[in-house]
């Protein structure tokens, strides 16, 4: 009983004296991992809030600043892991962690490919200078102002204030109509007389109502005016002219007044907007 019990102190003994060797002749390179560890970690802090200030100047969204500002963070801090796992001499450790990775990350991206994708299209949404926070939008059948662009999706406010949430990737992927890009907006308004009318007046009064309301001189511009065809009933025609505006609202707003205003002076001089009719001549034999 006595000599298997001596027997396993001796190798428990020589174990923990090889140990204590290797941790001896390791000392140093261990003393460097964790310099470089802790270098690293507060070099992430650093940079973190670096890069939150410096994208909070173009990126006014929380989310995806905070989700950038992680992710440099997160680089650092493995870089400094993979120095520390250098210094130890555990370049198999290395290897192998760099493999666990890299399939985690394959079966990562694969099960979440639809969330992925409208995440980077969210990030590349916030730095686009073409639509921004509070611009007035038209896009994938919906118009509306952009009161937040997250993650993985936008959302639009309408004119009937209802929200709209749009998947980034289908902003991403299909044509939208930024209103907000330019200061002024060009109105149409569609009208027809009756072929009794006199046509140059009909042009002088049209042109008259909008010039009154909406002064082209003031943004260098001219109100058109259009005759465009011989319709059933009446002489159609077409007049446009620019307004200030960044939203579609202020197109309805600008022929709302036009058409209001026009059909009151067309009333004052006898000029008539007809509506289609149709005349049945009748046989009496």
């Amino acid at each position: 009983m006595i000599t298997p019990l001596q027997n396993t102190l001796s190798i428990i003994t020589s174990k923990l004296k090889n140990w204590w060797e290797l941790f001896i002749t390791n000392l140093p390179n261990l003393a460097i991992a964790t310099i470089v560890l802790l270098i690293s970690f507060f070099l992430s802090r650093f940079i973190y809030k670096t890069t939150l200030k410096l994208l909070y100047k173009k990126v006014k969204q929380n989310a995806v600043t905070k989700l950038i500002a992680r992710l440099t963070a997160s680089v650092v801090v493995l870089a400094g892991l993979f120095l520390a796992l250098s210094a130890l001499n555990l370049g198999k450790s290395i290897t192998g962690l760099l493999t666990g990775v890299g399939i985690s990350g394959i079966i990562i991206g694969l099960a979440l490919q639809g969330t992925l994708s409208n995440t980077i299209a969210g990030i590349v949404l916030s730095f686009r200078k073409n639509i921004k926070l509070g611009n007035w939008i038209e896009t994938n059948s919906f118009s509306g102002e952009v009161v937040d662009i997250a993650l993985s999706y936008l959302v639009l406010k309408e004119a009937d204030n209802n929200m709209v949430i749009i998947p980034n990737k289908m902003v991403m992927e299909n044509p939208f109509k930024n209103y907000s890009l330019t200061t002024k907006m060009r109105v149409v308004i569609n009208c027809g007389v009756g072929y009794e009318s006199d046509l140059d007046e009909v042009k002088k009064i049209t042109k008259n109502v909008i010039s009154k309301l909406y002064n082209q001189k003031e943004i260098n511009e001219e109100i058109e005016f259009y005759y465009t065809e011989f319709g059933s009933s009446s002489i159609n025609f077409i007049s446009r002219f620019w307004v200030n505006g960044q939203s579609s609202l202020e197109i309805l707003k600008a022929k709302s007044k036009v058409i209001i205003e026009l059909k009151k002076s067309f009333d004052k001089h006898n000029i008539n907007i007809p509506f289609p009719i149709r005349t049945i001549n009748i046989n009496n034999n």
